[in-house]
């Protein structure tokens, strides 16, 4: 019986504008570190440091990976980055709420409602931010961040998206069995392959992404209002 709901963040939990968001984020990143590096360098940098947390398949934070690598791009000492780097978390990172698409009522319903019905929660977005990140684009989404139980971040997880070991490690932490819960997702390769586990999965299609326009494989699927509506249907724990 599903006792256990994960849900996935941007595009699902949060509507937001990818491009939009990535432009500001970069924009105000680079303002942050302008005395230190030039844009397109940092931007640079910042991708490769990014590719190698996806690709790493060893149990390394996804934190320690990112850092390593991105030490080993600079001339400076990482600690002045790293300083950095939470200083632009806690300021400019702000900015980028401009790229949130609309006040998602359907979803606050949702998880208020699952948060009455005792079901277990879980906010398993790609571990590529430090948690403070994280914790910003929850509240951006008028959520409390205290309704999940276990939130993904770059700091505590060691792999991403879509790796099988990122689901195998929610799993082992919250202590659940495969068939106890349920992944909520808007992305079809990242989201929907928690279904190889046994997870059951609903792909939310109000922002779905499918970057290589593969056959949808789910256990359910629908827009925001339906996602409600199923949620309605489950029983109280």
């Amino acid at each position: 019986m599903i006792n256990t709901i994960l849900f996935d963040l941007d595009g699902t939990v949060l509507p937001l504008d990818t491009e939009v968001f990535m432009k500001v984020y970069f924009d105000e990143m680079s303002q942050s570190f302008k005395d230190l590096i030039d844009e397109k360098t940092l931007v640079k940098y910042v991708w490769a440091a990014t590719k190698e947390m996806v690709q790493n398949n060893e149990k390394r934070s996804n934190e320690s990976v990112f850092m390593e690598t991105f030490s080993g791009l600079i001339k400076e000492d990482i600690n002045i980055y790293k300083d950095r780097f939470d200083k632009f978390y806690d300021e400019g990172f702000h900015k980028a709420k401009v790229a949130v698409k609309t006040k998602n009522d359907s979803m606050e319903k949702t998880v208020r409602l699952l948060s009455e019905k005792n079901y277990n929660m879980v906010l398993a977005t790609n571990p590529l931010f430090p948690k403070k990140a994280i914790l910003h684009r929850i509240k951006w989404a008028n959520i409390d961040p205290s309704v999940f139980s276990y939130i993904t971040s770059y700091e505590q997880n060691n792999y991403c998206k879509p790796q099988l070991k990122y689901y195998n490690e929610i799993l082992k932490a919250i202590n659940k069995e495969a068939r106890e819960c349920l992944m909520i997702g808007n992305d079809v390769q990242e989201d929907l392959i928690a279904g190889k586990l046994g997870i059951k999965t609903y792909l939310v299609e109000d922002h779905m992404i499918n970057r290589e326009d593969q056959a949808i494989i789910c256990d359910y699927k629908g827009k925001y209002e339906d996602l409600y509506e199923f949620v309605k249907a489950l029983p109280v724990l």
